[in-house]
């Protein structure tokens, strides 16, 4: 299976790095809260009044992400990736016309809480909107639980915007013009790095280039790749991998 080359401009900043490991650190609910504020007030905010906000959505998942905590095989805390979000008639009627753009808002909101924790996913983060009709306007409830991936399909996300579904293939990464993806950055070797398939996930692999691969700013030699893992080639290239 072939995917075409890409060519991607470095951009001239480097995305933020982890914001703490304390226990839900409160800079970390203050950039989530205005992240949720701004889609509300840009977007949608005249739908919101007087029913469940989408902040109030994001609080529940996060919570419901802390009490689900439990330790992974590889001895990293391993949270729940699946929501379903009940909701009174009343305010799912309100999402109708943004439902799409604000469930991607509230996965973004998850994988940046589980980044800043050090939480880890199963699989990819999924947040389902329902209606119960026993609940009465402005009520709310999530059942939260661990889900893996339904087989091994990904999807890299790049800086300018292109996306790169990955299969049963083996993709290459750097600066040569025979990389699958091609980086425009001096900081990326020509052949820098890997990304294969591995049952049912994805495995990325360095290869010897000279300023090193980082996974959520963290070197790496090998590393199985998460829902929401953060890559940096050379220091200065960024994108993220999205499971399933």
């Amino acid at each position: 299976m072939a995917v075409h080359v890409v060519n991607v401009i470095t951009k001239g900043s480097a995305p933020p790095g982890d914001c703490g490991r304390a226990s839900l650190s409160c800079v970390g609910l203050r950039s989530i809260e205005r992240r949720l504020e701004r889609f509300v007030e840009d977007s949608v905010g005249r739908f919101f009044r007087g029913g469940v906000r989408p902040v109030e959505i994001s609080h529940r998942v996060t919570r419901e992400m802390t009490d689900s905590r439990s330790v992974g095989v590889r001895g990293q805390p391993v949270v729940a990736n699946h929501f379903s979000v009940s909701l009174a008639s009343v305010d799912l009627a309100r999402f109708a016309d943004v439902q799409e753009s604000l469930v991607r808002e509230l996965c973004d909101a998850a994988r940046e809480t589980a980044r800043d924790e050090g939480w880890v996913f199963m699989g990819p983060v999924q947040i389902e909107l329902s209606a119960d009709l026993r609940l009465r306007g402005g009520g709310l409830s999530v059942i939260a639980r661990m889900k893996e991936a339904d087989g091994g399909v990904g999807v890299l996300h790049l800086a300018n915007g292109h996306q790169v579904v990955l299969g049963e293939f083996v993709l290459t990464l750097g600066r040569l013009p025979e990389c699958t993806i091609t980086f425009d950055d001096s900081n990326v070797s020509r052949e820098h790095a890997t990304v294969r398939p591995d049952g049912t996930g994805f495995v990325l692999s360095d290869l010897g280039s000279t300023n090193g691969t980082l996974v959520n700013d963290v070197p790496v030699v090998r590393h199985r790749l998460d829902d929401g893992d953060r890559i940096c080639l050379g220091g200065t290239t960024y994108f993220e991998f999205r499971a399933g």
